[in-house]
């Protein structure tokens, strides 16, 4: 029995609206074959699936946030992103979970995975765009190009990036202006019953001196200096002898407030704990690398100094 023509299959009507129909109703449109076809193909804006709480962030500073699908657990930040649908943690993701959302491309930075994941994502014909994270300037303004790249956006990124390179240039010029001794820093993770510290070429490292702060574990010829993170000891802190320490609210809450986290051993050996100079922000926002960098400088510089200042009076 012959089929009505509204009874076409899909593949049928692939062939029946092939790159000729195209041409001749093109050719009315003043468009060429080739761009019409590509228009057809680009009518939707592009899914997108967000594994760094970064990447995320920009998402919604560029106004895409209809074109998420689904982000990961770092995502928390606008409060908007924690009704997302959860893709599990940047560093343990899964091909299936990713996949089951139907992106059109997964942004993150290279400390996403696992690289067998993300390989298996794009075999699938999903775009990755994967920003390398050195904790520089650098890596934020590689992130706001790849977000803009991934969601058709690239003007409005464009925008963004001139705004933020602004913000950051007045931040650096403030933060230069200070004079003085800088105050010696460590920066715990204490986001589990065994808090560790920073090192060099980690992210809070780099948050510690774009803030005009020395980090007291760190540094050519500090016997203390080491690279990374390691757990937490004694020895090491009353080696370091911090003016103030830094940590993130999540490690205030899973210590059990402020006194308790006073308590851990060694920090009593300190200058900062004689002085209970503390400065505690948010995790994305300190060491996120997002878009609120900025901010986020300049508040841990003022905070810093402030503590160092109050406790010595």
């Amino acid at each position: 029995m012959k089929k009505h023509p509204f009874q076409l299959r899909r593949r049928d009507a692939l062939r029946y609206f092939s790159l000729p129909a195209v041409t001749a109703v093109s050719s009315a449109c003043g468009l060429s074959a080739t761009a019409a076809l590509a228009q057809t193909q680009t009518s939707r804006p592009p899914r997108i699936v967000s594994v760094s709480g970064a990447t995320t962030e920009i998402v919604y500073a560029l106004g895409a946030e209809k074109q998420l699908v689904g982000t990961d657990t770092t995502s928390l930040y606008p409060a908007a992103a924690l009704q997302t649908a959860k893709v599990g943690y940047m560093r343990a993701l899964s091909a299936e979970g990713l996949l089951s959302l139907k992106p059109d491309a997964v942004i993150g930075t290279t400390e996403a995975g696992p690289s067998v994941v993300m390989d298996q994502i794009r075999t699938a014909g999903v775009k990755v765009e994967l920003v390398n994270a050195d904790h520089s300037w650098g890596e934020v303004q590689r992130k706001v190009a790849a977000v803009g790249r991934a969601t058709a956006r690239t003007a409005e990124a464009a925008a963004l990036q001139a705004r933020l390179d602004a913000q950051w240039a007045e931040v650096l010029a403030s933060v230069a202006r200070e004079t003085g001794r800088k105050p010696k820093a460590i920066f715990i993770l204490a986001h589990t019953a065994s808090p560790q510290v920073a090192g060099d070429k980690t992210a809070a490292h780099a948050m510690l001196a774009y803030a005009g702060l020395d980090n007291a574990l760190a540094g050519q010829g500090n016997p203390a200096s080491f690279s990374g993170y390691r757990a937490m000891t004694a020895e090491a802190l009353v080696v370091a002898a911090p003016d103030v320490i830094v940590t993130t609210t999540q490690g205030l809450e899973a210590s059990g407030g402020i006194e308790k986290f006073w308590s851990r051993a060694g920090l009593e050996l300190t200058p900062a704990y004689k002085r209970r100079s503390l400065v505690a922000l948010d995790a994305l926002y300190l060491i996120g690398f997002g878009p609120r960098l900025p901010q986020a400088v300049s508040e841990l510089h003022q905070q810093a100094l402030k503590s160092v200042v109050r406790s010595a009076a």
